[in-house]
């Protein structure tokens, strides 16, 4: 079965997204990621990244993270650490995985979890999309399908039933922000087949916090 894998060559930030009006920041990069480092530019698969802060100062958020309140269930707010083992990272660790995609290290996958109509909106340059409904059994995921993406994409070794998970990549995962389930129930179901802790990495903080920040984000 196939990836749904983003076009990153056209990362975008969200000033573009929404015509924001261009400034003096723009030519002097006031807006930086951190104090040392302005913007990252790379490549991964091919296909260039851009990563930098949106340098318009009046820009906001998009509407669609501006929300405050979601029913919960089934938008409840997730805790900080998901599973033993399993480390919760920030922008900074996003952006240094892209960074080692960027040079090479195909040991690493950075993965939206979200639903395709969600990624339609934008995703973080670098990442595939691998829906939530993909690993779970209740929500019509197959064996096979699910056995061919822990062969195919993740790097595991099925051994007649037995999984060998040495050469497995590590998983960056993300979703929509603190209040999403999507990438905890990918991360879950991962562990419950197997999938070692300490190769799954979840950024919590998902699109709202990376959008919140002004960072570059692709269009698929």
């Amino acid at each position: 079965m196939k990836l749904i894998t983003l076009s990153i060559a056209a990362a975008i930030t969200v000033s573009q997204l929404f015509g924001g009006v261009a400034t003096a920041a723009d030519q002097d990069g006031k807006v930086g990621i951190t104090s040392t480092l302005k913007k990252f530019e790379g490549e991964v698969n091919g296909q260039p990244v851009v990563i930098q802060r949106n340098q318009n100062p009046r820009n906001t958020i998009r509407p669609s993270f501006a929300k405050t309140s979601r029913p919960c269930p089934p938008f409840c707010v997730q805790p900080m650490h998901l599973a033993p083992g399993v480390e919760t990272i920030g922008e900074l660790e996003v952006i240094d995985y892209v960074r080692r995609m960027s040079e090479g290290d195909d040991s690493i996958l950075l993965i939206d979890s979200r639903t395709p109509d969600w990624v339609r909106k934008g995703t973080i340059p670098g990442a595939i999309n691998i829906p939530w409904t993909r690993l779970n059994p209740a929500r019509g995921a197959d064996p096979i399908s699910i056995s061919e993406l822990l062969t195919g994409q993740f790097g595991a070794t099925d051994l007649e039933g037995l999984w060998d998970f040495s050469d497995a990549k590590t998983l960056v995962l993300f979703c929509n922000g603190a209040w999403c389930g999507q990438s905890p129930n990918n991360i879950k179901n991962l562990l419950r087949f197997g999938y070692p802790a300490n190769k799954i990495k979840w950024y919590r903080g998902g699109m709202q916090a990376w959008e919140m920040l002004g960072l570059s984000t692709a269009e698929p």
